[in-house]
């Protein structure tokens, strides 16, 4: 058998290792960047309600009219840009590189970044260039980028705003410097725009070549898997033709509408989950031992002691909270170790057991 997949799998596929999602029964979760709040009791009720009505033996409306005419209205998307729906945004990201895919294309990115836009860039088979951050505070080497794209040509540029893992803003006069360098597309990740004020979505049109990505997960939305891409139509219906049939299911469909009819639910605890972003903050730098950067996303970056990320990860753990260990992640982010804005009693929890 061994011989058989050697021969059909690609060598590049064979060398990788599935992405892995660690068991977190029991445990106090702040590893994967999710809003801690669930749905207030009587709206969950109401929710509960709605989809009794689902016709599960009926495909999705294919392009999930209703939902997106709610996105349009809660995200205050530009009238004159296209909306294109994935199964979260790593679907997005599948469709950008299956629609440029072609031999010798390449994608660039700063890193530390979101690790799919490499994976799902060498799963489509194309070229894939990461420009470091700056060490000190994970600024953008905006020389270094200007120099790779002159060099490599990209078709895609991702930059994430805020960055993960970092939680920084890049500044924004690079991002335009970038974007004006590019000679293909450039998406601007907006994964954690909950948590910030900063955005390009107004900026939608001034450069041809821009597009916007969001996602519903950090909000308060993880279970759904819904992204959206924002940006030209004249972009958005070549990437479209790549996008499988039926991609947003009908309980999705149903539960996201519901959701953002009710945003300043959501808006709400978003604003707590900022609150305490800042009490966390303080808290972790009053730790000597710490490094820890300034966030503008709903996680925390801090830096241990030399070789001391690993102990503090596993002792975490055996105290009940399951945080992400990045050490060996990349060169840029030894020694360091990702924490999530839980609510309050978590984060009291995470702050005694570094405390001991």
């Amino acid at each position: 058998m061994n011989v058989l997949i050697d021969k059909l799998i690609r060598p590049e596929i064979r060398a990788l290792n599935a992405y892995h999602v660690p068991e977190a029964s029991g445990l106090i979760k702040l590893d994967a960047m999710e809003n801690p709040y669930s749905l207030p009791e009587t709206l969950a009720a109401e929710w509960r309600e709605q989809l009794r009505s689902a016709e599960l033996n009926r495909y999705p409306d294919p392009t999930a009219r209703q939902l997106q005419h709610q996105l349009r209205e809660a995200m205050g998307i530009p009238h004159d840009m296209a909306l294109l729906l994935g199964n979260g945004s790593d679907e997005l990201i599948q469709m950008l590189a299956l629609a440029v895919s072609a031999p010798g294309r390449t994608i660039l990115s700063v890193e530390p970044s979101f690790v799919m836009y490499r994976m799902i860039g060498l799963f489509a088979g194309i070229n894939y260039v990461g420009v470091p951050l700056h060490a000190e505070d994970f600024s953008i080497d905006v020389l270094a980028v200007l120099e790779a794209i002159e060099r490599t040509q990209p078709a895609l540029i991702y930059l994430a705003y805020p960055n993960n893992p970092t939680g920084n803003l890049f500044n924004a006069e690079d991002m335009v410097r970038i974007i004006e360098a590019a000679p293909g597309l450039v998406i601007v990740d907006e994964a954690y725009s909950p948590f910030t004020d900063a955005s390009f979505l107004g900026l939608l049109g001034k450069w041809p070549n821009l597009l916007v990505m969001r996602t519903v997960s950090k909000m308060g939305l993880a279970g759904l898997r819904l992204g959206y891409l924002i940006g030209a139509p004249e972009w958005l219906n070549e990437i479209d033709k790549v996008r499988l049939p039926y991609n947003i299911n009908v309980l999705t469909q149903l539960s996201a509408t519901f959701a953002l009819q009710h945003k300043t639910v959501f808006d709400a605890q978003t604003q707590a989950i900022r609150l305490e972003r800042s009490h966390l903050f303080s808290a972790l730098s009053s730790l000597t031992a710490l490094q820890v950067y300034p966030s503008e996303a709903n996680f925390i970056l801090v830096r241990t002691p030399p070789e001391q990320a690993e102990r503090i990860f596993a002792e975490l753990k055996a105290r009940g909270i399951l945080i992400k260990n990045l050490h060996g992640a990349h060169p840029l982010l030894q020694d360091c170790l990702r924490l999530t804005v839980g609510s309050p009693k978590e984060n009291a929890a995470l702050l005694a057991a570094l405390n001991v």
